[in-house]
């Protein structure tokens, strides 16, 4: 896998879209002088629940979407995430036209933010695997990290 082109890819595509790095992400999850934002997992059930990030609710359609942040002011701050972050930025991008003023693509999403050895969690309990998608998209994620794929 290649992580500069899939990036380079997806800020081309989702040029609307604000990236946040993990790092960045990680930084604002433990500041005390800004509210957190809703975390947005644009995975599927099976992905979502091997492993997610802290607080994370699903949203992977339009429609999960719309249920999730129809009441929140359009102020409030959206990051949204996948596995490498092209259904998160469709996702991102679709909430940015509904109004949202602060939304980002988390780039690199879960693979990138699991890589990086930030936690992941399975309901409450912090796990160190992550659903690798498939075998393509799953070498942009560490093999230990690999969660077993169903048969």
């Amino acid at each position: 896998g290649d992580w500069e082109g899939t990036k380079a890819t997806i800020r081309r595509r989702y040029s609307n879209v604000p990236q946040l790095t993990t790092a960045e992400l990680s930084h604002w999850l433990k500041a005390a002088d800004r509210p957190a934002p809703l975390l947005i997992d644009a995975r599927s059930k099976a992905e979502y629940e091997v492993s997610h990030l802290q607080n994370a609710v699903r949203a992977e359609t339009r429609d999960e979407a719309n249920a999730l942040t129809d009441a929140l002011p359009r102020d409030h701050a959206i990051v949204v995430y996948c596995s490498v972050g092209f259904r998160s930025s469709h996702i991102a991008s679709w909430l940015d036209s509904r109004g949202f003023k602060d939304v980002y693509n988390l780039e690199g999403s879960i693979f990138e933010w699991a890589n990086k050895g930030f936690p992941v969690y399975r309901g409450s309990e912090r796990v160190h695997v992550v659903h690798p998608y498939d075998e393509n998209w799953g070498s942009l994620l560490k093999r230990s990290l690999w969660a077993p794929l169903p048969n």
